[in-house]
């Protein structure tokens, strides 16, 4: 695209990684959304689309609630050519607080993801499209021996 200048590209990638320190990093401050992403903004988890940034606000803060001991690491962040587009790999650390509706039952688990991330030529995240090892956590949070499931 040819708006977006090198300095602009340049800063896409800063745009996620400070969403992901002020946002889900200790300590969290959903808040921070209502300055980061634009008001439009979709998250497309596990194929479901949440529409608006109240709606994701309101997503953020009940994953956040069901998580115990929440950390999240950035492993990596990338980007396209001309900055449009930002993936991440992250990997969340807890303990079960009746995630994925289960009984809060402190059990550990370690969720790993994938964030595609659409950047605005505003500087504000547009869309994010989210994928994560759902089933393996979900086997964790299960067992009564904290393992993940394995296919």
């Amino acid at each position: 695209m040819r708006w977006r200048t090198k300095r602009h590209v340049a800063g896409q990638i800063a745009i996620v990684e400070n969403f992901w320190r002020e946002v889900w990093k200790q300590p969290q401050n959903p808040d921070a959304i209502d300055r980061l992403v634009h008001q439009d903004f979709v998250i497309t988890s596990g194929g479901r689309d949440i529409v608006g940034r109240e709606a994701f606000k309101a997503w953020v803060k009940d994953f956040q609630a069901k998580v115990r001991q929440f950390e999240f690491h950035v492993v990596e962040t990338f980007q396209n050519q001309d900055g449009s587009r930002v993936a991440s790999r992250w990997r969340v650390t807890g303990r079960n607080n009746g995630l994925m509706g289960t009984e809060p039952n402190g059990a550990p688990f370690e969720m790993c993801g994938t964030a595609v991330w659409e950047v605005g030529a505003d500087g504000l995240l547009r869309h994010n499209w989210v994928e994560r090892n759902a089933f393996e956590v979900y086997g964790a949070i299960m067992r009564s021996d904290g393992q993940h499931n394995v296919f």
